[in-house]
Order: structure tokens, then C-alpha cells, then sequence
């Protein structure tokens, strides 16, 4: 493509459609003298569904299912529980600390504030999530390697 040319290079344009595709983003610019191209795409709802499928739909673990609450009761707002450990940021949740081994706490568990009860996964960093009070872990609303959400509870302490 000569200064002069108006044209757009289609090769330029897949290329940069191959690395939006391949770095999972949104949008993207290449501004290169007088001549710019943005290639963008939308996140459709089911691709965002997708994202943050329910337990039912997880693929299937090498740890025994945790039981949850009774499902005939239908969905329960747990959000403003007392007990409720809500997840500090977005990541994926492991109950154990590698592999194969035991999980940091089970249904039953006694736990004093600051025990580790899990790990986040973010950005390639474990982080510790830790009791945040005295009690006995009642409820665990995840299975290990599944995805959170900021303010996802996690578990009840009561």
C-alpha cells in the first residue's frame, strides 16, 4: 500500500483479526501514517453465559461433588448472609492447594479468622483466601477449578 493508496490491505486486516481472536480482545487499532484500521467484535450474551456457566454444566472433576443447599427450595440469596466469604476478585477457585491433595477446609470444619480456607487463580498469581471469621464452614458454593466473580460468596462460616 503505496502513501498515496487508500486502499486497505486485507492481509493487515486478518492479521489483526488473528490476534483479537487469539488475545481474546474486544477491539483493536493499527494506525500506520494517514491510514488507520480498527477491527472490533462484539461479546454476544451467550458467549458471555458461557463464561460463567452453573455447576450443573462444569466439566466433571476428580473431587466427590460438595453438596450445596437443597436444590427443591429453589435459588437462595446468600449475598447477604453473615457468614458469607465473598470472592475479592475474579479468577478460578481451588479448595486445595495443589492437585490431589486434601482440601484447605470441608463441610464440618472448624475455622479461626485467617485460616486459609481456598485459592484464587489471577493472572497466573495464587492467592490465599482466608477465613474471615471464627465458625464452622456450613456451605461451600463451589467445586475446585471452577471460575469467580468479584463478590461471588464462596463459602458460609457460621
Amino acid at each position: 500500500m503505496s502513501k498515496d493508496d487508500p486502499s486497505i490491505n486485507e492481509d493487515v486486516v486478518r492479521e489483526l483479526a488473528k490476534i483479537l481472536n487469539e488475545t481474546d480482545l474486544t477491539e483493536i487499532e493499527y494506525e500506520k501514517g494517514e491510514c488507520r484500521i480498527r477491527v472490533a467484535r462484539q461479546i454476544t450474551m451467550q458467549t458471555m453465559q458461557a463464561s460463567a456457566a452453573p455447576l450443573a454444566l462444569a466439566a466433571p472433576s476428580a473431587v466427590t461433588p460438595i453438596p450445596t443447599v437443597a436444590e427443591e427450595t429453589g435459588p437462595i440469596d446468600l449475598s447477604n448472609h453473615p457468614g458469607a466469604l465473598k470472592s475479592p476478585m475474579v479468577g478460578n477457585a481451588y479448595l486445595s492447594a495443589a492437585p490431589g491433595a486434601d482440601p484447605f477446609v470441608k463441610i464440618g470444619d472448624a475455622v479461626k479468622a485467617g485460616d486459609s480456607v481456598l485459592i484464587i487463580e489471577a493472572m497466573k498469581v495464587m492467592n490465599q483466601i482466608k477465613a474471615h471469621k471464627n465458625g464452622v464452614v456450613k456451605q461451600i458454593l463451589l467445586q475446585d477449578a471452577d471460575p469467580v466473580e468479584f463478590d461471588q460468596v464462596l463459602l458460609i462460616i457460621e
